[in-house]
């Protein structure tokens, strides 16, 4: 039996198009990115397709993902080898030193809260003055009803591993605030996501030790 490495997220299918709109407002016309955690490649294939003057590097920390981000970005030149990348790691060799810009999709809730300290510090390090993390995925927003399904969501996280669930954007900007990052704009998107953008300070030093 022919061993397919393309894993496929229905999810990924459903947000992909409306997470390239607003990367196609953000970004400019050239630059490199970093995606942490690519999942199984389906962001990374469609939007580095879509932005031929990026290049895109995808990353992981689950080993057997990156064989099925290899495959799903097959015969694109803009696109890097994936790298197995731990996001609350201290540093994160292999990693572009400086970028224009990060992607993380639909990791926060599903990871425990030092992955989200980890992503800002790792931000801090990476982006270059005025850079951008671009973070998508579901959030609870102080003064707002959280949407029904999205509690159900929360509580089956929860029940699932008590260090997952959905986390307060305003615990996230905290975080952010602390690495260096503000918080520029949060963008509602379908079924009840959001799209949140972060931008690194303007003048500082990016990465100095590479």
């Amino acid at each position: 039996m022919h061993d397919e490495p393309r894993r496929h997220s229905p999810a990924a299918e459903r947000n992909r198009g409306p997470i390239l709109t607003q990367l196609q407002r953000l970004l400019g016309r050239s630059g490199t990115l970093l995606e942490i955690a690519s999942g199984s490649g389906q962001h990374a294939a469609h939007c580095a397709a879509a932005l031929p003057g990026w290049q895109w590097q995808p990353s992981e920390g689950d080993g057997p993902s990156l064989r099925s981000i290899a495959a799903w970005c097959a015969g694109l030149p803009n696109v890097r080898p994936p790298l197995w990348l731990d996001v609350t790691a201290a540093e994160w060799p292999g990693a572009p030193c400086a970028v224009d810009a990060m992607f993380c999709a639909n990791l926060l809730h599903i990871a425990p809260w030092a992955a989200c300290a980890g992503l800002m510090a790792g931000s801090a390090r990476h982006l270059r003055a005025s850079g951008l993390l671009v973070v998508y995925g579901p959030f609870i927003v102080d003064g707002l009803p959280t949407a029904p399904s999205n509690l159900a969501f929360d509580a089956d996280l929860r029940s699932r591993d008590p260090a997952w669930g959905l986390r307060r954007l305003d615990d996230v900007r905290a975080l952010a605030g602390q690495a260096g990052l503000r918080l520029s704009e949060s963008i509602e998107m379908p079924a009840n996501n959001l799209c949140v953008i972060f931008e690194a300070a303007a003048g500082r030093h990016s990465n100095p030790g590479h």
